[in-house]
């Protein structure tokens, strides 16, 4: 009886999650059946859409269901948690055709717009006066430096570029004092300065060939926005 209840509940499960392949078990009303299926995956598309409007939008409805009716059919979560859901579909966008060339990128860069809005993490011990040129200038848990070949912040329904510019787009990501994320565009020499070489402020500053004076300014200008929470 285990094993013919246990046998019952897989052939429903894959039912539920691609119906087009796998017959539902016998023994259950197609109405019943019906509704499982439009609240199962109803639930996992409303929470993906949430996480990722503008792709959700830009992709357009026929496009998105049919990624979100695959995601659900094939990937194959390793967490049971709602809130890794976002990162499991950026993580099954790395395993297949995309639709547009730009599509992980956005994905991406919303997953960690969610990511740094939903961040509870605690800032690792530094001081928040210390010498950002005598000391290691420490970004804030809620600040992610990023690189991309697309545009990433300005593709929407209204823009979807064919081919990638020819510099990356560098951005900075952060969440302000009032809890918005924010993004700002970075030169190469501060997402260099933020993101690739380390050291203390001057040491990186004169790595780069940069003016000590304006790096400096500047690391003071993203401590007073809370992007550098001080020296390690």
């Amino acid at each position: 009886m285990h094993s013919a209840l246990r046998e019952q509940q897989s052939c429903l499960a894959r039912h539920l999650r691609d119906p087009v392949r796998h017959p539902a078990p016998v023994g259950i009303e197609q109405k019943r059946l019906r509704l499982y299926r439009e609240l199962l995956y109803g639930g996992i598309e409303a929470l993906l859409a949430g996480s990722f409007p503008v792709l959700r939008k830009t992709l357009g409805d026929q496009c998105w269901h049919a990624r979100v009716h695959d995601f659900y059919a094939s990937y194959r979560c390793r967490t049971p948690l709602f809130s890794q859901i976002a990162a499991a579909f950026v993580d099954y966008l790395q395993g297949i055709e995309p639709d547009t060339p730009w599509q992980l990128e956005l994905a991406h860069y919303e997953l960690i717009e969610s990511q740094v809005y939903l961040s509870d993490a605690e800032e690792p011990a530094h001081d928040p006066q210390g010498d950002l040129l005598q000391g290691e200038p420490l970004l804030s848990s809620t600040s992610k430096v990023l690189a991309y070949r697309w545009p990433v912040e300005q593709i929407g329904p209204a823009y979807q570029p064919l081919e990638a510019p020819a510099l990356p787009t560098l951005l900075l990501v952060y969440r302000d004092a009032a809890l918005q994320v924010r993004f700002a565009r970075l030169s190469p020499m501060a997402y260099r300065l933020l993101a690739e070489v380390q050291g203390t402020g001057r040491q990186r500053l004169q790595a780069l060939a940069a003016d000590l004076r304006e790096g400096l300014a500047l690391l003071e200008n993203l401590r007073e926005q809370g992007v550098v929470i001080g020296t390690r």
